[in-house]
């Protein structure tokens, strides 16, 4: 089927040009849009005779989305959703999802105006392409989560960050290794000097025993060293005496 553009058409052609599309996509969406008239006669002489106003209302269209250009591009919106732990959504993100959520943040966008060529069916970050006129392209980011604190890790991260099986542990617990870390590291400290102490009386006990084995040593002497013979002659002396 022929058609005159009424605008421009991505993949199809500018404002006045005559293109033939499948007749499908032209009665679900060219013509029900007012993006196209059929090609007859009378609609071509239409066309030309209110071109320069359907011009001078394309250039006014294109001026006011071009002003609000700089404050979408590079916008990112936030869209819960559930998910399995690869990623994969149960469900997936449509157009009017994201038109939606861009809406809440603020920018107005129709779904229509999202040009996406098919639905996010994962985790992580999306670059959207939002038609803000058919001259004006802007591109915003889908951060697809399964909540608003994953959604915060994976705009940090640059995308979908797989789970590892492992919980993280919390400020509070990473302090609390730290500090009993630094505890057993002081134990050895503190038993060096036990050991030093419990060494030095076992030294005084040596040395305490020392002088008492001389001591003993002494007193045993005097009657070891004494000799019998000059007991036996004191006696015989005596006996020659009395006699």
């Amino acid at each position: 089927m022929d058609v005159i553009l009424l605008q421009r058409i991505e993949k199809l052609g500018q404002m006045g040009e005559v293109v033939k599309v499948k007749p499908g996509f032209a009665r679900n969406y060219l013509l029900p849009q007012k993006k196209a008239l059929r090609a007859t006669d009378a609609n071509r002489a239409r066309f030309e005779k209110q071109r320069a106003q359907l011009e001078a209302i394309n250039l006014s269209r294109r001026e006011e989305a071009q002003k609000i250009s700089g404050k979408v591009e590079g916008l990112t919106v936030v869209i819960i959703r559930q998910a399995g732990e690869t990623g994969h959504l149960y469900g997936s993100v449509s157009p009017r999802d994201v038109a939606a959520a861009a809406t809440t943040g603020g920018v107005t966008i129709d779904r229509a105006q999202v040009l996406m060529d098919r639905p996010i069916k994962m985790l992580g970050l999306h670059p959207v392409r939002v038609a803000l006129h058919p001259e004006v392209v802007v591109t915003i980011t889908a951060n697809v989560a399964k909540s608003e604190e994953e959604a915060e890790i994976q705009k940090k991260a640059g995308g979908f960050v797989p789970p590892t099986g492992e919980e993280q542990p919390s400020l509070d617990e990473v302090l609390a290794e730290a500090d009993e870390a630094a505890g057993g590291d002081a134990e050895p400290a503190a038993a060096e000097p036990k050991a030093e102490a419990e060494a030095k009386p076992k030294k005084k006990a040596k040395a305490d025993k020392e002088p008492k084995a001389e001591k003993e040593a002494k007193a045993e002497k005097p009657k070891a060293d004494k000799p019998k013979g000059e007991k036996k002659a004191k006696g015989k002396k005596k006996a020659e005496s009395d006699e």
